[in-house]
């Protein structure tokens, strides 16, 4: 297997390393499940769901534009993460059902208090924005 030869590339790109916790919010019968698989390889256990309130490493988010308020869903996948925790931001690429515009994420992220670092093609029919609360921020904490 390709994990047992080195990190798997879908998990690397997202930073996912042994013995982070994974939370996983807005699963649903559309997400992909090679990049499920592949984080959970490389993190070494199985991804914490929506309701766990175990303090996570990663947030895995799966966003559509129907889903509802994107501001709510960063908050709401903020709470659980250490203070050096990453939300992955995954949503539909353009042209596919569901897609969130980028202007979108680039509104929402400051309201949820929230920087976007970088963006990723995290799978075939999903793009991946990286969102990290501020440095300023996560130092009152």
């Amino acid at each position: 297997m390709a994990g047992e030869q080195g990190a798997n590339p879908l998990a690397a790109r997202l930073g996912i390393k042994a013995g982070m916790v994974v939370q996983e919010w807005g699963y649903d019968d559309d997400t992909d499940d090679d990049l499920r698989a592949a984080v959970e390889q490389a993190c070494g256990s199985e991804l914490v769901d929506e309701d766990s309130d175990e303090v996570v490493d990663v947030a895995l988010l799966w966003f559509r534009a129907t889903d509802g308020d994107l501001i709510d869903a960063l908050v709401d996948a903020g709470t659980s993460l250490a203070d050096s925790g990453v939300i992955w931001l995954l949503s539909p690429k353009s042209g596919r059902p569901g897609h969130v515009a980028p202007s979108d994420v680039t509104e929402a992220a400051p309201t949820a208090g929230l920087s976007q670092t970088s963006s990723i093609s995290a799978a075939p029919d999903w793009s991946g924005t990286r969102l990290v609360a501020p440095k300023a921020a996560r130092s009152r904490r």
